[in-house]
């Protein structure tokens, strides 16, 4: 009789582990996030509303959940106020050094918001109050700063609107300077191309956003503490060296109830960058957690491809004809390499698909050395997204086209009136 037995205690132990994994999966299959909303189904199992992953250079997307539904973004929000005071840095309307008084709204700001506990009239540099809002997500500097550039905080936030249009951020809508009001909304791919363009026309921004810690006031006891958690950097914190992650080096965090858990993060080790978005996660951790996914999933999966270098010559696209030159065509290449990301160990399908070149009426000597006069596509099959990316480079002369003296025309001229005529009188024949 004992064998019986023993068979039955196997069989509630699979049973136990059967259950165990079930539970797991289902989980899984249930992830919500903040307050128990419904995440959006994906291949990599994030817990998210909307996520996003893109290469920065290129700005290829690499992986996307929902990824052009407005939704709250809390204080990713600032993204846009520290892109807009970078822009009057670097037009010579402000400087980091200029000291500027706490104006009453800023000074106004509610208690539960965060904030660096500002009073009206206070005076401090645009520097320090730059700081307190990328790295600390003081809502009380982010209006200081709004309002000092603005006027006022209504004229900073229509100036907020006016810059997402001409940025092409389709989805922004920007009712608040700090995305305290959750009617401040944009899609995770609009947020991912805001930060792209402030990596791209600002690289200082990471001198900022990569600050670990900053004590605002000497009589502060304690620095503000970077809400990035996520930074590479903080593998020397004893206490965040657990969410520490090599390479991050921004961007910035947000959360209301409306939103949930956000973080608009970029990475970069050796000459890879990517920038992701994550919207609505449960927990203040969660944020970084499903972001470690998507750059874990990007450092194992892709590799840069480069199709043609930069200043190649293109097969059957070696010149372009002008006129009135010296000589009567004239070398081209490729002005930009023409690089996509593509999935390790796939032999990838990249193909030119395109080419123009500008009509020779429109190309007359001289030419300087670098004119574009054309361009070229390629397109890559993506089989991982199932999408087609197109990507298209100018091509230019590599030398200067100079103009023929009017010896050298006049005679050409001949030349191609008696072609046309003995060739018209062939056909007649």
């Amino acid at each position: 009789m004992g064998r019986p037995v023993r068979l039955l205690s196997v069989i509630a132990a699979c049973l136990a582990v059967w259950v165990t994994v079930s539970s797991l999966g289902a989980s899984t299959a249930l992830a919500v996030g903040f307050d128990n909303r419904p995440s959006t189904e994906n291949s990599l199992g994030l817990q998210v509303k909307s996520a996003i992953l893109i290469e920065a250079e290129s700005g290829q997307v690499l992986f996307e959940v929902n990824p052009d539904q407005p939704l709250p973004i809390a204080s990713m929000t600032k993204l846009m106020t520290e892109y807009i005071v970078l822009e009057e840095i670097s037009s010579g309307r402000l400087t980091w050094e200029q000291v500027i008084s706490v104006s009453p709204e800023a000074a106004d700001t509610d208690p539960s918001e965060s904030q660096i506990y500002l009073a009206e009239g206070d005076q401090h540099s645009v520097k320090d109050l730059y700081i307190a809002m990328a790295v600390g997500s003081a809502n009380d500097a982010t209006k200081a700063l709004a309002s000092y550039i603005g006027g006022s905080l209504d004229a900073f936030i229509q100036k907020m609107n006016e810059t997402a249009d001409k940025l092409g951020l389709k989805s922004a809508v920007f009712t608040s300077v700090t995305g305290f009001e959750d009617t401040t909304v944009m899609s995770a791919g609009d947020m991912a191309k805001l930060a792209r363009i402030i990596l791209q026309e600002h690289p200082e921004f990471l001198e900022y956003s990569s600050i670990q810690d900053y004590k605002f006031r000497e009589r502060d006891e304690k620095p503000m503490i970077n809400f990035n958690y996520m930074l590479g950097a903080n593998v020397n914190n004893d206490s965040l060296r657990f969410l520490a992650y090599e390479g991050v080096d921004g961007m910035k965090t947000g959360f209301i109830d409306a939103a949930g858990y956000n973080f608009t993060g970029t990475v970069k080790r050796g000459d890879l960058r990517y920038i992701s978005v994550v919207m609505d996660t449960s927990t203040k951790n969660t944020r970084f957690h499903e972001t470690a996914k998507l750059y874990n999933y990007a450092f194992a999966t892709f590799e840069k491809k480069t199709v043609l270098p930069p200043k190649s010559v293109v097969e059957t696209l070696e010149t372009v004809k002008i006129k009135k030159g010296v000589q009567k065509s004239v070398p081209v290449v490729t002005e930009k390499d023409i690089t996509f990301m593509v999935q390790k160990g796939v032999e990838p399908e990249i193909s030119m698909t395109k080419s123009e070149l500008l009509p020779e009426s429109e190309l007359v000597a001289p030419i300087a050395a670098g004119t574009k006069v054309g361009t070229v596509t390629y397109t890559y099959k993506d089989k991982l997204t199932g999408k087609d990316l197109n990507y298209t480079v100018n091509l230019v002369t590599t030398e200067e086209a100079e103009k023929a003296g009017w010896f050298k025309l006049f005679f050409r001229a001949i030349g191609a009136f008696f072609s046309n005529l003995f060739n018209s009188i062939l056909d007649l024949f």
